[in-house]
């Protein structure tokens, strides 16, 4: 039988680290649907395990959870898309109020407080641009529909990846635990419970931050919304979704929406003093919650992902993959993040990091 060195091992599992890196850029075109169904099934795993315990066949309870899953991914859709729609209708069309805006308010004021000259913008040309091809696309729901059916073959290929998602995540969440474990039975004997270990880290950290985060961004969308729509901003809506995607990196979410609450604000009711302080109150309440109750809560303090790191993971996995790429990139910062750690604490019980300093000759004088 033969038998691989160390050496040997660790370029092995690099090869084929750089082929699956490969296959995957030649393949992103038709993965889609099944990282989107591993995800969900990822995510839908703990549950039917739950289920499980309390007695249910795998079969019955993937059911009940697929089956929980599609409508409340229905019910959000048929909930949002109308709403979201008639909010970046009614954005297309205050867009040129928005720079007048900026144009006769905002520059006036940032010439006389910072002592800049900005009026080379170029804003009236920004106007007339935006103003010539916005109002003439028609509505959101139109303008999608034609690109999309523009091509017969593309419209083909868009419905059957978004008919593969449900398809995907049924069978594999039926299948997950057997797969797992089908996974672990390959890893060679002699490194399997390192390999293990670190595959449960990496499961925290991934899970944490995935169900954790997800639900700390779904909450402060609906807190941000709310709330805004309270106030009463028109674009309350989009901007409370808007702010909670943004907080898939802690704090982001936060500034985008207040930066964007106050320039609706400021646009749609002129002299806004009391509703600047109600949205100010508004986020301030929603960081509130998200530091006291939600992340304590939901996130804990297991994920060990930092801010930076979420962002540059995205960037680059969009930059290399596209699409594909941002459904990969966290999944593969939690496994490096981990692998760090590991590296990190087998370099300091190493004797290179403990190596005793060299015993210092001479004598010293009093």
């Amino acid at each position: 039988m033969l038998k691989l060195s160390g050496d040997s091992r660790a370029m092995l599992g690099l090869a084929l680290l750089v082929v699956a890196g490969f296959l995957v850029y030649l393949l992103s075109p038709i993965l889609m649907p099944f990282l989107v169904g591993a995800a969900l099934a990822y995510l839908g795993d703990p549950i039917t395990d739950r289920l499980e315990e309390w007695g249910l066949s795998r079969t019955l309870a993937v059911v009940v959870v697929f089956v929980s899953l599609t409508l409340l991914v229905l019910g959000a859709l048929l909930l949002l898309i109308p709403g979201l729609g008639q909010q970046v209708d009614y954005l297309r069309e205050q867009l040129p109020l928005l720079i007048d805006w900026v144009r006769v308010s905002a520059v006036p004021w940032l010439e006389s407080t910072l002592g800049v000259d900005v009026a080379e913008v170029g804003l009236e040309e920004i106007r007339r641009v935006v103003t010539g091809n916005w109002q003439t696309t028609g509505s959101v729901a139109a303008t999608v529909i034609s690109e999309t059916t523009r091509s017969s073959l593309a419209l083909v290929g868009w419905a059957a990846n978004i008919a593969l998602i449900p398809v995907v995540t049924f069978y594999l969440l039926r299948d997950w635990d057997v797969l797992m474990e089908a996974i672990r039975d390959l890893l060679p004997r002699d490194i399997q419970p390192v390999t293990v270990r670190l595959a449960r880290e990496c499961d925290e950290v991934l899970g944490a931050f995935i169900r954790g985060q997800l639900m700390v961004m779904i909450s402060l969308g609906v807190i941000y919304s709310s709330g805004l729509w309270l106030v009463g901003l028109k674009l309350g809506l989009l901007i409370g979704i808007v702010a909670g995607i943004a907080n898939v990196v802690p704090y982001l979410g936060f500034v985008v929406g207040i930066a964007a609450a106050v320039v609706a604000t400021l646009v749609q009711f002129g002299e806004p003093l009391i509703p600047l302080v109600l949205v100010a109150v508004v986020f301030m309440a929603g960081q509130l919650l998200e530091g006291t109750v939600l992340t304590p809560l939901l996130v804990g303090d297991r994920i060990g992902l930092h801010p930076v790191a979420v962002i540059f993971a995205v960037l680059a996995g969009g930059q290399l993959f596209g699409f594909v790429g941002v459904l990969l990139a966290l999944p593969a910062a939690a496994v490096i993040m981990v692998l760090l750690r590991h590296a990190h604490d087998r370099y300091r019980a190493s004797g290179l990091y403990d190596r005793a300093p060299p015993e210092q000759t001479g004598t010293t004088e009093e």
